[in-house]
């Protein structure tokens, strides 16, 4: 299936599941889940044409194998998440940031945790960035492991699985096998839109808290003024 090529081919959903097939879907999957450097990959969109293209077998595996070695991958990569918190601990919010890392990923993260507590295992799955940073928070706060497994489970199987089958079922669509290629086009295009998103929201609350910081050191200047004229 040849779909017209849009943004970088990491985002590209047909282009990684054509070019690495299911096991390229897996390794996504896994290190979205939990690993440090997998917070920017398209997971959402990811398995959501992974279930279309197998109900037009250009993934040659039954549905339900697909599904189960997804939700598999997703409860495995947030497991190796959890344990490398537990293993890092507090250093994790003392590194600096790099091109693959930024301590406000994980300052959301730890948020998002607090907020929710042990269901946000659960929530996080369907929210990019955070569901990646979220296990590994849970690691770092030392969350009870036997609640984190039930969570980590529960959220497997809602995002893993569901958001697969609902391509599956949209691909049965006549619609959608007319119209695949906008269809995939629409979903790398959507997949791009929290990304911008959140990038805004860290621009605006940048510029909001220097403003506020501006604010602050003119208020001391002038208080220092006047105190020196008494």
């Amino acid at each position: 299936m040849n779909t017209l090529a849009l943004g970088p081919s990491w985002l590209d959903p047909d282009y990684l599941i054509t070019t690495f097939g299911l096991i390229g879907v897996l390794v996504i999957v896994f290190a979205e889940s939990g690993l440090l450097i997998g917070f920017f990959l398209p997971g959402d969109s990811l398995l959501f044409t992974t279930g279309l293209l197998v109900t037009t077998d250009v993934i040659k595996q039954p549905l339900w194998v697909v599904c189960a070695l997804v939700v598999l991958a997703a409860i495995l990569g947030d497991q190796v998440g959890y344990l490398f918190g537990r293993k890092v601990g507090p250093a994790l919010f003392k590194r600096p940031d790099s091109k693959l890392f930024k301590q406000e990923n994980v300052e959301k993260a730890h948020e998002f945790f607090e907020k929710y507590g042990p269901k946000s295992l659960v929530l996080a799955r369907f929210v990019p960035i955070v569901r990646t940073f979220t296990p590994i928070i849970a690691g770092v706060s030392r969350m009870n492991y036997r609640s984190f497994i039930t969570f980590n489970i529960i959220g497997g199987v809602l995002w893993g699985a569901g958001v697969t089958l609902l391509g599956a079922a949209l691909g049965k669509v006549d619609f959608v096998h007319k119209n695949i290629e906008a269809i995939l086009i629409a979903i790398v295009l959507l997949s791009v839109v929290p990304i911008i998103i959140e990038f805004l929201r860290a621009r605006s609350k940048g510029k909001k808290e220097a403003a506020a910081a501006g604010h602050a050191d003119s208020a001391q200047t002038a208080a220092r003024g006047r105190h020196a004229k008494r």
